[in-house]
């Protein structure tokens, strides 16, 4: 049995991974500070001998006074849509940074292996089609969108730093747009407030032309990744988790109205501040290391969502 601490835990990917790791007869620590997680996402586990919540926030966390026997330690701690860093932007810099540097003490004086979260958006807005590891990224440094980009391109350095002068093992995965069941229905990424304006009634929302594209990963999918990356022994540079089937806004409407069975009118607004045009990702690192791609397709994924979002909806009236 492994003791594990996922910081983030009651959040959208954090509470999979939670789930994960019981199934799979681990002990399980989730922290968080509930900013943008929740404990309903978490609720299955209540009476679980082997997981435990914290309601902390990593910002503020002393190492010195968490057990020191943990084996692995997650940070998916960090607001993750527009509207939540933006709302919390001095957080999610603070997060991405403080929180991670403590975690990671705490990792090191654990002698545990440590995984740091990061972004698809570390490249920005970029200026090549399709993003490998290599790529530098085309960032705003003082864009809206920088508290979480460059927050996410410090705890890369911060992680890269520690390991480099106290061998501390880390790993470092850059999640590309993942969807599933426990978004929030009206959390402002792409997924959800389509599903939550057809099911409503309201015009789709779009900003700019919607030929910008997303590739978009199943939950489930991400993470198998995020366990492997955690198992993979002596790689400590990032690694893309993500799908690379491209589709565009204007694609993910329709797919999304079909599946509904219902059509609603499109609203075009202008364009966001430093949005990306393309996102893509390149994974042939993930397959060579992991053996790892995506299986489940967008339109079967999308359908599971949409259950859950409905359901949900259903037993809050």
């Amino acid at each position: 049995m492994k003791k594990i601490l996922i910081a983030g835990g009651a959040g959208f990917i954090g509470s999979h991974l939670c789930d994960y790791y019981i199934a799979g007869g681990d002990e399980v620590w989730c922290m968080d500070n509930l900013i943008t997680g929740s404990e309903d996402n978490i609720a299955g586990h209540a009476n679980c001998k082997s997981f435990r919540f914290l309601q902390q926030d990593v910002i503020a966390l002393n190492p010195e006074k968490m057990p020191d026997d943990f084996s692995h330690v997650f940070n998916l701690a960090s607001p993750a849509s527009p509207p939540d860093y933006f709302e919390n932007p001095l957080e999610t810099l603070r997060v991405n940074s403080i929180g991670t540097e403590n975690l990671v003490r705490l990792a090191l004086r654990c002698n545990a292996r440590f995984l740091f979260s990061s972004t698809s958006e570390v490249y920005g807005d970029p200026v090549i089609p399709v993003q490998n590891e290599e790529y530098w990224g085309n960032v705003n440094p003082v864009g809206p969108r920088a508290v979480y980009d460059e927050a996410k391109r410090y705890g890369e350095a911060i992680i890269m730093a520690y390991h480099r002068k106290f061998s501390a093992d880390t790993r470092i995965i850059r999640i590309f747009n993942t969807y599933g069941p426990r978004m929030r229905l009206r959390d402002g990424r792409v997924v959800p407030n389509f599903v939550y304006q057809v099911l409503a009634g309201k015009p789709l929302t779009i900003y700019g032309d919607g030929k910008q594209t997303r590739s978009f990963c199943y939950v489930d999918d991400l993470v198998a990744g995020i366990a492997g990356m955690m198992e993979l022994e002596d790689y400590h540079l990032p690694v893309n988790l993500g799908n690379p089937v491209e589709f565009t806004v204007l694609q993910l409407a329709e797919i999304i109205q079909e599946i509904l069975g219902k059509k609603v009118r499109m609203e075009f607004l202008p364009a966001l501040e430093d949005d990306p045009r393309r996102r893509k990702p390149d994974i042939s690192k993930a397959m060579e290391l992991l053996g790892w791609k995506p299986s489940v397709q967008l339109e079967e994924g999308l359908r599971k969502t949409i259950d859950y979002f409905m359901d949900k909806l259903n037993r809050e009236k």
